[in-house]
């Protein structure tokens, strides 16, 4: 058994409704005044389970692993407005296993708002434990807690940021498999896949996903969010190679095979820029779709950016969620003219 047919060996807690619809997204078109048969769809990978979210394919695989190995605490970490954090909880929660969230501070921002409401808020509701950490690494904390849970007869599973590993990032070759089903369906392929890059799971999943099919990785595009461009790529290439290694080890992804861009990112993650929200803003006031503003309102933004200079045939932008994030950042809203 080898390529994307080896993904039925792992196991797997179903989280999703799968295919995720892709939808055209043609008032955006039109607000944008696309011409040269440039194309703009949308895969709704927002919709789901506690709010939705990209994070949901990957957490099938890993707790899958997790039940599968007879834990019983799914401990993990992320930023204090993590997406992956509330629907670890929401997965959890599902799963009948107990949650812990380990969110350092990773934000320049120590306003109540951010603090206390949006994805935050959902994790207590959700039933986590929710520790509070300083500083940008979580993984020391997380660590030692997991050994003081082994301490206390229990068996925890522990997950770095965004569940971003090899055996995460299976849940977005699974996806590359479904598109290119709808592909098929459909009867034409897309000349470009964007998503979001944060933890580089998304993008490194699709690619992997790809590459075992036998097709080129490189239509795949994402706009780092959270590290700087050249280390962006780097972790991208070494995730995609691992996760791939799971699927074919024969197969290969060349650094030719990656393609991440650095022009959204402005001055760092979960800072907002004008272009993420005017992204979100006109994909709420043309198609009702709501974007968030670490994630994929930055990334959209990329996307049309690349749509309005002349990017040619159909594109498709992977909508990974994040809507409860909004709450958090009114103020920024309010700054470039929305009322309060």
């Amino acid at each position: 058994m080898t390529g994307i047919t080896r993904l039925g060996s792992f196991p797997t807690f179903r989280l999703i409704d799968a295919p995720t619809p892709i939808q055209r997204l043609e008032r955006v078109e039109a607000a944008v005044g696309l011409t040269g048969g440039t194309r703009l769809w949308v895969k709704r990978d927002d919709l789901g389970l506690g709010g939705g979210g990209n994070k949901l394919r990957k957490l099938e695989y890993l707790l899958g692993d997790a039940l599968a190995q007879g834990c019983d605490t799914f401990v993990t970490t992320g930023g204090i407005q993590s997406n992956h954090a509330r629907l670890s909880a929401v997965a959890a929660a599902r799963a009948g296993l107990m949650c812990e969230l380990v969110l350092p501070h990773m934000v320049p921002r120590d306003d109540e708002e951010y603090r206390r409401s949006g994805n935050v808020l959902l994790d207590g509701i959700f039933g986590a434990k929710v520790h509070l950490v300083d500083g940008p690494d979580a993984w020391p904390f997380a660590e030692a807690r997991a050994e003081e849970l082994r301490g206390e007869a229990l068996k925890p599973y522990l997950v770095g940021a965004g569940g971003s590993s090899p055996t995460g990032c299976l849940g977005y070759a699974g996806c590359a498999a479904e598109i290119a089903g709808q592909e098929s369906e459909a009867g034409f392929s897309f000349e470009r896949i964007v998503v979001a890059n944060g933890s580089s799971g998304t993008h490194a999943g699709l690619a992997a996903g790809f590459a075992a099919m036998g097709t080129d990785p490189s239509r795949v595009k994402s706009f780092t969010v959270l590290a700087p461009l050249d280390e962006a790529r780097r972790a991208t290439l070494d995730l995609a190679r691992r996760t791939l290694a799971l699927l074919d080890p024969k197969a290969r992804i060349g650094p030719e095979g990656i393609d991440v861009a650095g022009g959204q990112r402005g001055e760092g993650y979960g800072i907002a820029t004008g272009a993420m929200l005017e992204a979100v803003r006109l994909m709420a006031r043309t198609e009702g779709l709501l974007l968030d503003p670490v994630y994929s309102g930055k990334a959209f933004a990329g996307f049309l950016a690349d749509a309005r200079q002349g990017a040619p045939g159909d594109m498709l932008f992977v909508m990974t969620g994040g809507t409860p994030g909004l709450f958090a950042y009114r103020a920024d809203f309010e700054r470039s003219g929305d009322p309060g």
